[in-house]
């Protein structure tokens, strides 16, 4: 259990499983049973003052968890990684901001006029497990500043996500509830910082207690109306740092075996339109081309400037690594997933028509980026071998 609790926490097996648990959530969709599996995932199930679908347990509820590691992540790249002074972050910031904005103008290009424009900032994302995951097994010989500049990356696209979830989809927002909601915040992050001073019972104590405020907070900021994820980023952000990266290690396996799954799974249950290439909406098309090639232009060209005018004296990428870690921001999936359920939440075909596309997209990304992630790292391996 040991060994494989450590593979899931690697970039490798949480990817395979995300690829997989997709493909399975498309088949089954699509499948006699398709209908009965999705009918069932719309089932409502209430606890207390809480009721949602199961699928949306899925995407608020377990889907915290996983936004709590992630901005966990961030405090860590703001303390102790390359995001630690303004100075280190600025050429991946710069090429995160391009990594954002040509993806949405290629989508508005394709929508505003003759389709929906709300799906905006589904191309935006960078899935950090995949992108990864698809580093290490076909970058056997990259620089270890690749990986520094796709992480440093990857986390400020998240930062991205976070805000257009916080600001954009927030319904009907409720400031009382939202404060009591920070008021637990604020508990939970002066508890955190007594955990190294108390015996062992009074650690229990406030463990248990921590988990009774996660869990207030949740459910405030469901109820406040702003997204349900967001409480898993306050969480992450204000806890103490050493037990949020404690706390961040033992979750992680159970948050990249099953929770990430499960969500692709639910979220790819999507019946595949009967329609030709013609019928599909113009936000199939600006979703399907803005995440492969609007990330990969994007991040290139913004990478390329930073590097040229804004980013002296920091270590530099070859343009081929640029490249490649272009197409690997382009594999979107957790969180322009959770993008395109929030942004169609009340238009059924154009939110299944924006998975299908976020899917595909990210497949071309996938595919495309293990092409130029192996042929730069045989070049860097030949290289090394040469020198």
């Amino acid at each position: 259990m040991a060994g494989l609790a450590e593979r899931l926490r690697g970039p490798r097996l949480p990817a395979v499983l995300l690829l997989v648990a997709a493909a399975a959530g498309l088949i089954v969709a699509n499948s006699p049973i398709g209908p009965a599996v999705i009918a069932y995932s719309h089932v409502h199930v209430g606890i207390g003052p809480v009721d949602l679908s199961l699928g949306h347990w899925v995407s608020d509820g377990l889907l915290a968890v996983f936004f709590f590691i992630v901005s966990v992540e961030l405090l860590i790249e703001l303390t102790r990684g390359d995001l630690r002074s303004p100075r280190r972050a600025l050429q991946p910031a710069i090429a995160a901001a391009g990594g954002v904005m040509v993806p949405i103008i290629m989508y508005l290009a394709f929508t505003v006029g003759r389709g929906p424009t709300a799906g905006w900032p589904i191309p935006t994302a960078t899935d950090i497990a995949f992108a990864l995951g698809v580093l290490a097994v076909f970058g056997r010989g990259l620089p270890s500043a690749v990986r520094a500049f796709l992480l440093a990356l990857a986390i400020l696209d998240d930062i991205v996500g976070i805000v257009f979830i916080a600001v954009l989809y927030a319904e009907g927002l409720n400031v009382g509830l939202f404060g009591l909601a920070l008021l637990c915040v604020v508990a939970f992050a002066l508890l955190s910082r007594m955990l190294g001073e108390r015996t062992r019972a009074g650690r229990t104590l406030i463990v248990i207690l921590l988990l009774l405020l996660a869990v207030a907070t949740w459910v405030l900021v469901l109820l406040s109306g702003v997204h349900a994820t967001i409480a898993g980023v306050l969480l992450g952000l204000a806890m103490a740092q050493t037990p949020a990266i404690v706390t961040r290690h033992a979750l992680e396996p159970c948050v990249n075996g099953l929770v990430l799954p499960l969500f692709a799974f639910t979220a790819a249950l999507v019946a595949i339109p009967a329609v030709g290439w013609s019928g599909l909406s113009p936000a199939f098309w600006g979703v399907l081309v803005a995440l492969p090639a609007g990330k990969l232009v994007g991040i290139t060209a913004a990478g390329l400037l930073a590097q040229r005018f804004a980013a002296p004296g920091q270590p530099r990428l070859a343009f081929g690594d640029l490249v490649a870690a272009g197409a690997l921001g382009g594999i979107g999936f957790t969180v322009s997933l959770l993008l395109a359920n929030l942004a169609f939440a009340g238009e059924s075909t154009l939110r299944d028509e924006a998975i299908l596309a976020v899917l595909c997209g990210s497949l071309i990304s996938l595919l495309l980026s293990a092409v130029l992630v192996s042929l730069r790292a045989r070049h860097h391996r030949r290289m090394e071998t040469r020198s």
